[in-house]
């Protein structure tokens, strides 16, 4: 399993900064107060959020359970790219199993887990909403309909050889 990186500490200027414009905070505000949280950190760190929850007087467990119970937030960093394989079940007749098995494998991580060079993180969803289209992936907010593994090993293996830039290209076909 891939290890995600300890906060040690975040920054607080951006929650300040969020608190202050959202201000005053109620309980309805908890989701949007999330999402502005999550987009300045790219996910919710543990001690922004019981810094968050002490300044509102919203409970920690409030904010936490709303976090937990939407798929849409993250309590861990995650990788730059973000790929997403469809479980549906058009997508899993048409052989989404094995496209999700590809980029395990090609990422050398599981469902849920981030990359340990935190380049990449891979989630599988129970929809994606474009069964017409099944398989489907969404590789960085791209679909990618029809998807064979050997299409999404391509894109994967290519953004991988992107990210790596040209010296270590260089170096590894040598």
């Amino acid at each position: 399993m891939a290890t995600m990186p300890a906060v040690e500490s975040a920054d607080l200027r951006p929650a300040l900064r969020i608190l202050d414009e959202m201000s005053p905070v109620t309980a309805s505000d908890t989701i949007p107060l999330l999402q502005r949280l999550q987009e300045a950190y790219g996910y919710l760190p543990r001690e922004v959020v019981l810094e968050v929850s002490q300044r509102t007087g919203l409970p920690a467990s409030r904010l936490f359970g709303v976090a937990t119970f939407y798929a849409q937030f993250y309590l861990t960093p995650r990788g730059r790219h973000l790929v997403r394989c469809c479980r549906g079940t058009a997508c899993h007749v048409r052989g989404g199993k094995n496209v999700i098995s590809t980029a395990e494998k090609v990422l050398g991580i599981r469902d849920g887990e981030t990359s340990s060079d935190m380049s990449f993180s891979l989630e599988t969803v129970a929809c994606l909403g474009a069964c017409a289209l099944s398989p489907v992936a969404v590789v960085d907010g791209r679909y990618l309909g029809k998807t064979t593994p050997a299409r999404l090993e391509h894109v994967l293996r290519t953004m991988r050889e992107e990210a790596a830039g040209p010296a270590e290209n260089r170096e590894e076909s040598t």
